[in-house]
């Protein structure tokens, strides 16, 4: 069967005047917070969030604290199928693209793509695919080849001549480590990133991104309380700048200050070794208000909608198409 998958980028800024679109799964951090009577607070306060971080990091040549601001865009990649003379759209994925505006020498400096991962093919694999093949197993298992189509669908876009109209640089994710793993302090410390932690086992999540290409690393920066999940390609310490890496660290460690209080906005910094706890009850909360409950009920809505109107429809073509990427 002759298919031919192709992309179209679409940029939001992210901003105190942003509404989520149709297309934007809700679940996503910036989606998140830009709901109901306190979206325009939220917004607000978590904008002025990334600015302070930002500049605690970028201290040199900074002594006020205030010479930086960041800015964000939602990049918003949408996927055509075109097979046997028909075209369908749907939202693959959606991350952020972040930039510096240098206030002292009035320039704009470019920033990383990535940061936050959203994707609808996977909240259907860890929301519907994932949870119905546990539901009656005595311990907990993953499906055969899980996670194959969502990375070859991803190594497809960032290897595509859209993404690479836009982008001169591989993206960046930076999320939460994982509760049910543990990190040890190693002695390699980054005057940016901070000290490296490692790991024995990889967590799901790491497996997953490991199908999408990306290695990961994890790293707790000055002042910080936890370590950030950081997946890349390349090499993480030299092919992006010490204000590119900033500008991801203020950007999502401030959102995981909001969704995940109890490790990243925690009273006391990790051990050396040390097991992130969303039970932990020494943490501060900022003013930014969430539902989380909300949150991952959404996920298995969205999950549901992906399985419904692209995953059933199309599954003989994506699922050939895998299998021929991969090849």
């Amino acid at each position: 069967m002759s298919v031919e998958f192709t992309f179209n980028i679409k940029k939001i800024p992210f901003n105190e005047d942003y509404t989520p679109s149709d297309s934007t799964r809700l679940t996503t951090n910036f989606a998140n917070l830009a709901r109901g009577e306190h979206r325009q607070g939220n917004l607000q306060n978590v904008l002025r969030m990334i600015d302070n971080r930002f500049n605690s990091l970028a201290h040199w040549d900074n002594p006020n604290g205030d010479r930086y601001s960041v800015g964000v865009d939602i990049i918003s990649a949408e996927m055509t199928i075109k097979s046997e003379g028909e075209n369908e759209s749907f939202p693959l994925i959606e991350v952020l693209n972040t930039s510096i505006f240098d206030r002292k020498d009035d320039k704009r400096i470019p920033g990383i793509v990535g940061n936050n991962f959203s994707s609808y093919v996977r909240d259907y694999d860890f929301s519907v695919l994932l949870l119905n093949h546990n539901k009656d197993l005595s311990e907990f298992r993953t499906p055969e080849r899980f996670g194959d189509l969502h990375g070859n669908l991803f190594k497809h876009f960032i290897n595509s001549e859209c993404y690479k109209a836009h982008f001169k640089k591989m993206p960046v994710i930076c999320l939460s480590v994982s509760s049910n793993r543990t990190y040890y302090r190693t002695r390699n410390h980054h005057p940016v990133l901070g000290v490296e932690y490692e790991q024995r086992e990889f967590s799901l999540t790491d497996q997953y991104f490991g199908k999408m290409g990306m290695k990961v690393r994890y790293f707790m920066p000055e002042n910080a309380s936890a370590p950030l999940a950081f997946y890349f390609f390349g090499d993480l310490l030299s092919d992006y700048s010490n204000m590119e890496l900033i500008s991801t660290i203020s950007t999502m460690e401030s959102f995981q200050k909001i969704y995940r209080p109890e490790i990243y906005n925690s009273n006391s910094p990790a051990a050396d070794c040390y097991q992130p706890s969303l039970k932990h009850q020494d943490h501060s909360v900022t003013r930014i208000i969430y539902d989380r409950e909300e949150r991952s009920q959404l996920a298995i809505a969205q999950g549901k909608f992906t399985e419904e109107s692209f995953i059933k429809p199309y599954q003989d073509v994506l699922e050939q198409w895998s299998a021929q990427y991969a090849v």
